[in-house]
């Protein structure tokens, strides 16, 4: 076709004279088809370009975590900062500064100086601001600065050379810079400082030893070159800090183990979003069975964070969280367990109810003499469903009543499908979401045509008693280790409040820095729960 369109704009730009042999062409192109076709090669087009746009738009990856950082949080974290600077800047390693001068009121030509071991003692930075820079990071603002600063000595002249320590004061330190936010390749946040600039406007220095008094008289010819130095020399050492804190943020491992059937992924699914308000992160916050990194079934779905400033952190955490945890879990074998007479027995009498009466009932329904158990297994992954202040969970699932023969050996007695419908509640302990479960609903699932009978009904109440009191404080038990929370290493959650929406929990929290006597071997940590840092070996324990 397009090959025709080229021969018919070739023959209308023909001179007439030259027309004549091309008839036959122009009879081609008069058939009524062939201009029906070049007709729909736009609606081809537009049609392609459609279908384009839907395959770019149905692949748009959303995210199963969002978390916010606002205004408030930044001003904290400047306080916070600031002392951990006040630390970290004992343990900065500054190059030596050397030079040579001319002592003209001496009449020497030059003199060599080396101030080495350099160390900063204190500093003040009482002007200071961070702020955000859309699309790029956090802007870092500061003037009026002042630093003490030791060091060791030593000159040499044509006629003399000494060495000793000295004192040097700087004022008027003016720092501005951008820590632009990225995303690496392996789902860490990446920072790179830019528009990185220093100017030191003012330096004394104070010589100590049997000779100051001399050394100091012609200190002042020695400010001016250690100014430069030092302005030439700050910028480099602020790049290769941050440098450095990418490289602690690197070593950290996107997978957390969070028990022994599944791993948590919390990498970066795209670079920090950045406005005038806030910093959003965008986590993939996927569960994943521990054999077997594979993406479930279903996608999460798109949601947005409310527009509050009231807090310094707001945490999103989607419908699809949830559906992948128990999605992993389910094929990982975790959603079953096997309760004996005993361990029944156990737990209806720590929660003061009769169990004679309800082993009595089940073993009248089932004429059973034997110890019997009950074995309870998911037969589906539990459906979540998040409504406005409603979070429930419901598990499809079969119970098997099973006794123990004399030879020892195991019978099947009867089996039962059934679904139970929970209430989840949810509350913030330390750096983790801990859920609990309490059950609203139970009922078995009958074939066709079968009806509730007393009998039926009867053993659905049991089995719903034996729920309540058996397998649920199970469930709550493993729940209680808590789902980790994105955050920095010694943060903690304050002020924590949660909502439950529509297809997502909402978090707001404030945050406190706890100063930690433990040695810290990076800059990030996920508290107690262990890292994916190599192949899994361990099978889950049943």
């Amino acid at each position: 076709m397009f090959q025709l369109l080229r021969l018919r704009s070739s023959v209308e730009n023909t001179p007439a004279s030259k027309v004549k042999g091309t008839e036959d062409t122009l009879q081609l192109w008069t058939h009524p088809e062939l201009e029906m076709q070049t007709k729909q090669v736009p609606v081809l087009w537009a049609s392609f370009l459609l279908w384009s746009l839907y395959i770019a738009s149905s692949q748009t990856v959303y995210p199963g975590i969002k978390a916010r950082i606002t205004q408030r949080a930044l001003d904290y974290g400047l306080q916070v900062g600031m002392k951990v600077m006040e630390q970290l800047a004992k343990e900065i390693v500054i190059p030596d500064l050397n030079g040579s001068e001319s002592l003209k009121f001496l009449k020497i030509d030059y003199v060599k100086y080396n101030f080495s071991n350099i160390k900063i003692n204190a500093f003040s930075f009482p002007n200071t601001s961070l702020a955000f820079v859309p699309g790029v990071g956090i802007r870092a603002l500061s003037n009026h600065g002042t630093a003490n600063i030791s060091t060791n000595w030593d000159v040499k002249a044509p006629l003399f050379r000494d060495s000793g320590a000295a004192d040097l004061f700087l004022s008027g330190i003016y720092f501005t810079g951008i820590v632009a936010l990225t995303r690496n390749n392996f789902g860490h946040p990446a920072l790179e400082l830019q528009d990185c600039h220093v100017q030191v406007n003012h330096a004394r220095v104070s010589f100590s030893g049997s000779l100051s008094a001399l050394y100091n008289s012609f200190a002042e010819p020695m400010e001016k070159p250690i100014l430069k130095n030092l302005n030439e020399m700050l910028c480099p050492i602020a790049v290769s800090q941050v440098e450095e804190f990418n490289v602690n943020i690197s070593a950290l491992e996107v997978l957390t183990k969070i028990d022994n059937y599944t791993v948590l992924d919390c990498s970066l699914i795209s670079p920090p979003e950045i406005t005038e308000k806030h910093l959003d992160f965008n986590l993939k916050g996927a569960f994943y069975p521990l054999e077997s990194l594979v993406d479930p079934p279903f996608t999460p779905a798109p949601f947005e964070l409310p527009d509050s400033r009231d807090s310094m952190l707001y945490i999103g955490i989607s419908e699809y969280f949830f559906k992948s945890a128990s999605f992993a879990h389910f094929v990982s074998g975790a959603l079953g367990t096997m309760l004996s007479t005993r361990e029944i027995s156990n737990y209806f009498n720590q929660n003061t109810q009769g169990i004679g009466s309800v082993l009595s009932k089940i073993a009248e329904i089932y004429v059973l003499s034997q110890p019997f158990m009950l074995q309870i297994m998911a037969t589906g992954p539990p459906v979540v469903n998040l409504q406005p202040n409603n979070f429930s969970l419901e598990l499809p699932a079969a119970v098997i009543m099973l006794t123990q023969l004399e030879n020892s050996t195991i019978q099947p007695i009867v089996s039962m499908d059934f679904v139970a419908s929970t209430s989840v509640g949810l509350a913030i302990l330390g750096q983790k979401l801990i859920c609990s479960l309490s059950l609203n609903r139970f009922r078995l699932s009958l074939p066709e045509n079968s009806q509730r009978d007393v009998k039926v009904v009867r053993f659905e109440n049991i089995l719903s008693s034996i729920l309540h009191f058996g397998v649920l404080p199970l469930a709550n038990t493993k729940l209680q280790q808590g789902f980790p929370l994105p955050n920095p290493y010694n943060i903690s959650f304050v002020n924590s409040d949660i909502q439950v929406l529509e297809g997502f929990l909402l978090i707001s929290t404030d945050l406190a820095h706890e100063t930690s006597s433990k040695p810290q071997s990076n800059l990030h940590s996920w508290g107690g729960l262990n890292l994916v840092n190599g192949p899994w070996r361990e099978q889950p324990t049943h």
